[in-house]
């Protein structure tokens, strides 16, 4: 984190030490952090995004490209071969995913176009996704909702002949970074903003990004985003 600080900094011709950055793995210690006052900027998975949008005054301004991925990608839900044809199918079923910790996320951007979920559908996080695969692949009731990276090592699977790929959402960005409310002056945001996309272009800023799994950042596609606001608004919670 302190050379991707060092990095966008620089790039952004700020003075050494003028930008810090800090990561947190769960919700709780990055909701605790962004109510300090000095958080100005977040760069956040989508689910949180969509959540705390309105409470934390974050607006979307570059969305990142995780190294090997696009900038949009797809939900992919998979299931036992023959078991799921319709969102009704899956009445009393378990549904696993690292999305899962935001359920009203899988039930509306993930999973809205599959149709809508009954409400005995069980939504468990977790990153045992492999071992909710081979469940599924002996013919257990659950259904797995997959990531980018997880949908595309799903076929190297020795079990993969026993699953089926039943739904995929639109292309989703991955994570935005957002400006918190007006915490960052707008000439220094606008200079931050205009730089991080040049970042790949210097050896120094490629290393940066690489340390954070990032290949590259972008400007927000605003229709990707707007679908994703549109489900998840009318998603239950």
């Amino acid at each position: 984190m302190d050379a991707f600080a060092a990095a966008a900094a620089a790039a952004a011709g700020w003075p050494a030490g003028a930008l810090h950055a800090a990561y947190f793995e769960t919700e709780k210690g990055g909701l605790e952090r962004l109510a300090q006052a000095d958080a100005a900027l977040a760069l956040v998975p989508l689910p949180f995004y969509l959540g705390y949008r309105e409470a934390l005054h974050l607006a979307p301004r570059l969305q990142a490209v995780m190294a090997g991925g696009e900038a949009n990608e797809r939900w992919t839900l998979v299931a036992g071969k023959g078991k799921v044809v319709h969102a009704a199918d899956l009445d009393g079923w378990e549904i696993v995913s690292l999305a899962a910790w935001a359920p009203r996320f899988v039930r509306g951007p993930a999973l809205a176009a599959f149709g809508e979920l009954a409400a005995s559908a069980k939504i468990t996080f977790s990153g045992a996704v492999l071992s909710a695969l081979r469940r599924a692949a002996a013919g257990e009731k659950v259904a797995i909702l997959l990531d980018g990276p997880q949908a595309a090592a799903l076929a190297s699977l020795p079990f993969a002949a026993s699953l089926e790929i039943v739904h995929r959402s639109a292309p989703l960005p991955v994570s935005v970074l957002c400006l918190v409310g007006s915490r960052l002056p707008a000439a220094r945001a606008t200079t931050l903003l205009a730089a991080l996309p040049t970042l790949g272009d210097t050896e120094t800023g490629a290393a940066a990004l690489a340390g954070l799994r990032l290949s590259a950042f972008l400007p927000v596609g605003d229709k990707a985003l707007t679908t994703a606001q549109t489900a998840y608004a009318a998603a239950p919670e």
